[in-house]
């Protein structure tokens, strides 16, 4: 496989993986306040993202691939909201292990990457056109 077409499909992975992780992120922040539904039980727990590279073996390429969409095991924060269904004898919740500074971090990495994927696309598509052209004149 030439390496216009390698550099297609390594892109598109990057894509892939960074799609999974915009959508975890989203997850997270959706959820930042998502307490459980019985006093003392637990609230939404963070999602995590890991990937790995992979070998494609008919290029030879190294792909990413998201390896698993995981829990953060953080502990919960604890507040004080006697009013909150969860809340327990005391009146404390235990609130998500979100945090929304972290996730927005995330989240612009994620899209920034995205971002760079999309350009190794273009750029490799212009290639070929220029090698179209060049071939028919």
């Amino acid at each position: 496989m030439d390496p216009i077409s390698s550099a297609l499909k390594i892109a598109a992975s990057g894509l892939e993986a960074q799609s999974t992780r915009l959508r975890v992120v989203s997850e997270n922040v959706a959820n930042a306040r998502s307490t459980g539904e019985t006093p003392g039980s637990d609230p939404y727990r963070r999602k995590t993202v890991s990937f790995t590279s992979e070998v494609d073996r008919l290029t030879g390429a190294d792909l990413v691939q998201v390896k698993n969409v995981g829990v953060d095991r953080a502990a919960f924060k604890i507040e004080h909201d006697p009013g909150n269904p969860a809340a327990d004898a005391d009146g404390y919740v235990k609130m998500p292990n979100v945090n929304s500074l972290v996730e927005m971090a995330d989240m612009r990495e994620a899209n920034r990457s995205y971002e760079a994927n999309l350009q190794v696309i273009k750029q490799a598509r212009e290639l070929i056109n220029l090698t179209i052209d060049l071939m028919r004149g």
